[in-house]
């Protein structure tokens, strides 16, 4: 049996940052995403997740650029998890997705999902 890392995610884009290192482009972002599910009563009810996205530029990728608050994206990747000290020397843990492709989603004309309202 072999190991699998294997993710896909369709969003809304809450926050974009492009930065360089090493001369290669970074963008890391934010994505929501809803699952409709029911309640412990059983009455409708919307699940809400945010993911951290770290898109590198190269093939897959579009231009990093035009990737802002409130585009609709879909991501393919892999979650990485990685521990860092904070500032006050506490040790954290995040869960990250690494992106291998994304591609921004045209929005339809008439199409009425809200933007995000955080920006995580």
């Amino acid at each position: 049996m072999e190991f699998l890392n294997k993710l896909e995610l369709k969003g809304v884009v809450g926050r974009a940052d492009v930065n360089t290192y090493n001369g290669t482009a970074v963008c890391n972002l934010s994505v929501v995403t809803e699952y409709s599910c029911r309640d412990k009563d059983g009455n409708p009810a919307v699940e809400t997740n945010w993911f951290n996205v770290s898109a590198w530029e190269g093939r897959g990728m579009p231009d990093l650029y035009q990737i802002k608050k409130g585009c609709w994206v879909a991501v393919k990747g892999r979650l990485r998890q990685r521990r860092y000290t904070t500032q006050e020397n506490e040790e954290k843990q995040t869960t990250e997705v690494i992106a291998r492709s994304l591609e921004i989603i045209p929005r339809e004309e008439g199409d009425e999902h809200p933007q995000p309202q955080r920006d995580y």
